[in-house]
């Protein structure tokens, strides 16, 4: 029992570290935006009303939706948008129109996602080292260039793992909560009344008085759920409770006291709007602020970073995005992993945004768009979930995510608002990827159908070869083939041009499948088809680390033992060549084309030894 107290308790900090890392640095900017904007002018109903909308978004979107709703929607263990869509298209498979737009959404979700890692660093970081600012005038021209070394630093050291330093991560976030509480606090104790702020008759209010300009601050009042999608897509690493605990003990106390804190600040002073949470703090407490916040901030991008590199992964299996080359930066957790072009291509999409923007102020503008559409295409998911899934009544299902979907869409809608100011940039960056994503799917099924119409039955072909068999030599060759039970060309090749056949032969295909994981005991399918030869499927999951060698060690069960210093493994290097009137337009095939030339080599991703690879390629016109 003492086990499991302290074990909840550092999954508890660890979560505070990774989940909240985000949230939890929107003070910085959320309130300064608001009222910043000029649309709402400072009196006393006012700063009560904001107040009271910030609290309850919190409460409806953090609290109530993903806390207690989307959590739990695990995917066995797993959360994040690929897993509910894997979900939501498990709960409609029977129903293959509704699943292809499924698919479609979640995927276009997915991509989203890359264009709020974008933002979210780049607003994070500015906003913390513009405290110095506050400190100073004369560090203005510093701060850019401060934020772009602090965001190089960050994006340098990931091929290094963060396991080294991930053990800090919860005590420092844990550390800045105390201090926003503190922070907060200490201006509430000078307009104690600014508590009853909480009560949501001062939202309604200021929303039944100021209707028009209730729906144009949605688009900065959402800054504080930035993050709210980490907490259901770190299911996996923390489970359940640590999230939950960690969020109603530690993280919305402490923004909520901070948040009413800089609301008590606007009370007594309105002209420190101009940096609210900065100037809650007293002078000689300035500077470690800004080490504190940036120290904050560099975490909270760092969560986003490997998260970005997690989905990465997951949608790659999924057959979304050509291989990558994936590095594992920890020897004992898998899911330490390291994307060197997903890494350079975020820090290089940030610093335009940094460079483009200028200030967390113009960044905010850009902000909201994605960040709510994801929110929206999550909701309707949870719908399709709960309702085909885990078959709840229909009224009930409606029940639960319409409040949710109202929200979402009126957060979405006012964000529109923001479109032209720079709501464009993270919806550039999610549709470049959405073309990218689309492409190589289709691209892939093309090529797919190409190579099975082409495809000879390898039963037939092997009962036709031994007929006549030729040579056998020792060892083991092992066929990868893309379609079960077709011939491989590397076989074909290899039997014209080296005119020999190995004692034993695997035809191996890999099939990855919309659930996270898949267990060892369900890792391999065998068929036998005599002359010692076998036809093999290996299963993986989308968040299973594909390893083709370690699997076909299960084969020793099954009459054929692999002997590694006497195993080839065989691989078709095709090379696709675009025509005119195929499946695609001409642009697409192109781009298609050039994504499969520079797809990372399969033999890496497969985990194969470099020494036993034989690649023999082929030309394929899509």
């Amino acid at each position: 029992m003492q086990r499991s107290q302290s074990s909840l308790a550092a999954l508890t900090l660890g979560a505070i570290g990774v989940v909240y890392g985000d949230i939890g640095t929107s003070v910085l900017y959320a309130v300064k935006e608001v009222f910043g904007s000029g649309h709402v002018p400072f009196t006393q109903a006012n700063v009560y009303g904001v107040l009271s909308i910030l609290f309850w978004t919190l409460t409806l979107i953090v609290s109530l939706k993903y806390v207690v709703l989307v959590l739990r929607a695990d995917n066995a263990g797993e959360g994040g948008l690929v897993a509910m869509l894997a979900l939501a298209s498990q709960a409609v498979k029977d129903k293959p129109r509704l699943r292809s737009v499924l698919l479609v959404v979640g995927i276009f979700g997915t991509c989203l996602f890359y264009g709020d890692g974008v933002i979210t660093p780049a607003i994070s970081v500015l906003s913390a080292v513009e405290g110095l600012e506050v400190v100073s005038p004369a560090f203005d021209r510093f701060v850019i260039p401060l934020t772009l070394l602090i965001l190089f630093a960050l994006f340098a050291v990931q091929k290094r793992g963060t396991a080294g330093i991930g053990r800090f991560f919860g005590p420092i976030t844990l550390t800045w909560f105390a201090v926003l509480a503190l922070l907060g606090v200490s201006q509430i104790v000078h307009h104690p009344e600014i508590l009853s702020a909480i009560s949501p008759h001062h939202a309604l209010g200021f929303v039944l008085a100021n209707p028009g300009t209730s729906f144009v601050i949605l688009g900065a009042v959402v800054l504080v759920v930035t993050g709210a999608e980490a907490l259901y897509a770190d299911l996996g690493h923390f489970g359940k409770r640590p999230i939950r605990l960690a969020w109603f003990a530690v993280a919305m106390p402490a923004l909520t006291l901070n948040y009413f804190g800089q609301g008590a600040l606007l009370l007594e002073r309105p002209e420190a709007v101009k940096n609210p949470f900065y100037l809650m703090a007293p002078e000689w407490a300035l500077l470690p602020l800004v080490g504190l916040a940036t120290a904050a901030t560099v975490i909270a991008s760092q969560a986003l970073i490997t998260g970005a590199f997690s989905v990465t992964k997951q949608v790659i299996q999924l057959g979304y995005l050509p291989r990558l080359e994936v590095q594992h930066t920890s020897v004992k957790q898998a899911g330490q992993i390291y994307l060197p072009f997903v890494n350079w291509g975020l820090f290089v999409a940030i610093v335009l945004a940094v460079v483009l923007f200028r200030s967390s102020s113009n960044l905010a503008a850009a902000y909201g768009i994605a960040v709510t559409l994801d929110m929206l295409i999550t909701t309707t998911l949870t719908f399709f979930v709960i309702r085909y899934g885990w078959k709840y009544p229909l009224w009930l299902c409606i029940g639960s995510t319409g409040l949710f979907f109202v929200v979402d869409a009126t957060f979405f809608a006012s964000n529109m608002l923001k479109l032209f100011d720079g709501g464009w940039f993270p919806l550039a960056i999610g549709g470049a990827i959405f073309t990218l994503m689309i492409t190589w799917k289709n691209g892939r099924t093309i090529l797919n159908q190409a190579l099975r119409t082409d495809a000879i039955d390898l039963r037939g072909f092997l009962d036709a070869v031994f007929v006549s068999p030729p040579t056998r030599v020792p060892g083991t060759a092992v066929f990868l083939t893309a379609e079960a039970g077709a011939v491989p060309n590397a076989l074909l090749h290899n039997l014209k041009h080296n005119k020999v056949l190995h004692q034993q032969n695997l035809f191996v295909t890999v099939h990855n499948h919309e659930v996270p994981w898949v267990g060892m005991s369900r890792r391999l399918e065998v068929e036998a088809l005599g002359h010692d030869c076998w036809q093999v499927i290996v299963h993986y999951g989308f968040k299973n680390d594909p390893d083709v060698p370690r699997a076909l060690q299960l084969m020793h069960n099954r009459g054929c033992d692999l002997d590694a210093m006497t195993t080839s493994y065989f691989l078709s290097r095709d090379v696709v060549v675009p025509s005119v009137g195929g499946g695609m337009a001409p642009w697409r095939e192109k781009l298609f084309a050039q994504m499969h030339r520079n797809a990372s080599a399969a033999a890496d991703f497969l985990k194969l030894p470099n020494n036993s690879v034989v690649e023999l390629g082929s030309k394929i016109s899509i």
